[in-house]
């Protein structure tokens, strides 16, 4: 195993984890977001008003993508099942 495979590895698994955390960080950011602007807008100050909507649209983003996570997740593990013979050898 060389220097090389070790970092491309672990390069692709950086952009795996980033690919799969992407929709639901985002959803809860633009949630967050508009949660925080409507809170100011109305002055209202309740802290634990965001954590319904983030629930139900993080719940919404794994209905919508989680299949293609999963795919993803799959297509990464079955990619590093046929690198093992070339890393021994």
């Amino acid at each position: 195993m060389t220097d090389t495979a070790i970092i491309d590895i672990a390069l692709h698994t950086m952009v795996v984890s980033l690919k799969l955390c992407a929709p639901i960080l985002v959803t809860a950011l633009v949630i967050g977001f508009a949660v925080s602007l409507f809170q100011s807008l109305t002055q209202i100050q309740e802290v634990t008003l965001s954590f319904v909507p983030k629930l139900l649209g993080i719940g919404v983003a794994l209905l919508l993508c989680g299949n293609w996570m999963m795919h993803t997740l799959v297509a990464f593990t079955h990619d590093l099942f046929d690198r093992i013979p070339s890393l021994l050898g």
